[in-house]
């Protein structure tokens, strides 16, 4: 089976499916661009008043991010190969979860 996104819920009774991994905010995986945030993160973005102005730019973003430093797809990405995703975004909406996903699952099919 194709390891998938999962939304992650505070309802009453609601688990994490077994072997999920939470990749959201607080986590190693964490996306560290957010909506409405200035961004200051590498030398593109010193000294400008940019903000973040959706989700999908905050994926974009991330993608970006992740892709600059090979230490970082090579020690953390690989650890996720196979399994589903957990983050609180909505399924509908877009998430750093899909590249994850996207990333540690090349060729997986």
């Amino acid at each position: 089976m194709t390891p998938q996104r999962i939304q992650r819920s505070r309802a009453k009774g609601w688990r994490m499916p077994e072997g999920a991994v939470y990749v959201g905010r607080p986590s190693r995986w964490g996306n560290p661009f957010t909506v409405g945030a200035a961004l200051h993160v590498g030398p593109v973005y010193a000294g400008r008043d940019t903000v973040v102005v959706d989700a999908g730019q905050a994926v974009a973003l991330y993608r970006q991010w992740l892709g600059q430093s090979q230490l970082r797809c090579a020690d953390l990405v690989p650890l996720l190969k196979g399994r589903d995703l957990a983050c609180w975004c909505p399924l509908d909406q877009p998430c750093h979860a899909d590249v994850l996903l996207e990333l540690a699952n090349v060729g997986a099919e």
